[in-house]
């Protein structure tokens, strides 16, 4: 029988081509008692990853030969990583390379340069809500924010949240994969659906009204492109 998840027998794979981030990064997750492995270019990240089965993969986008995207989109066609997380390091600072990330398959980005604390403290988020999304699927949890789609219901802290409709579908959606950016159009259709009602100021009215109730800092606007739960 397969040994329930936790953090203390989570795998982690990271694969960058810069072998001083790769030593750096492995130290401080090996701190934390998390067993890590390492690879140098994309093609040596999928053997390994069918070898040592991680539950997260960290992938730089920038690689000679096979780019990250490109390992994330075949690792994503592979029904053993289907549920697994996968994370991109990126130096790039513009939005369309987080969006291809998280079209390919991404859960979530870190942008270099790392700061290992950072960093650290980052996957160990990650692994947590992989651990609690085995015994609930229907809760989600960032930013001391939590929503129990089950029951409908939003808290900060211990503070349950009064939340309408629409404004509680549109924080499940944001919080489904936070870091992810999700475009006005996927909004609109994850929503409001066919609702031909709706006018072109309806998310924004939305956001304005979730922020005043969860705070500001938890969701981010990505200009010209939609919105996204910075976690």
């Amino acid at each position: 029988m397969e040994e329930p998840l936790s953090m203390t027998n989570a795998k982690v794979l990271l694969v960058d081509d810069e072998v001083d981030i790769l030593e750096l990064l492995k130290y401080n997750l090996e701190r934390e008692g998390i067993q890590v492995i390492t690879a140098q270019n994309g093609k040596e990240g999928l053997k390994k990853a069918k070898e040592f089965k991680p539950q997260l993969i960290v992938l730089d986008i920038m690689m000679p030969g096979m780019d990250g995207v490109d390992v994330c989109m075949q690792l994503r066609e592979m029904p053993e990583f289907k549920d697994a997380l996968i994370v991109f390091l990126t130096a790039r600072g513009e939005d369309y390379s987080q969006i291809a990330g998280f079209e390919a398959g991404a859960d979530d980005y870190i942008t270099k340069p790392v700061r290992p604390k950072v960093f650290v403290s980052k996957v160990k988020a990650l692994l947590k809500r992989k651990v609690a999304g085995h015994s609930d699927d229907m809760v989600l949890e960032a930013n001391g924010i939590r929503v129990d789609m089950e029951k409908v219901l939003v808290y900060i802290g211990d503070r349950e949240v009064q939340l309408p409709k629409k404004e509680f579908e549109l924080l499940t959606l944001l919080l489904s994969k936070p870091g992810k950016v999700f475009k006005r159009d996927e909004i609109y259709g994850q929503v409001w659906g066919n609702d031909l009602f709706v006018g072109d100021r309806t998310i924004d009215v939305h956001i304005r009204k979730l922020r005043e109730k969860i705070g500001e800092q938890n969701i981010k606007t990505v200009k010209g492109v939609g919105y996204k739960f910075d976690a």
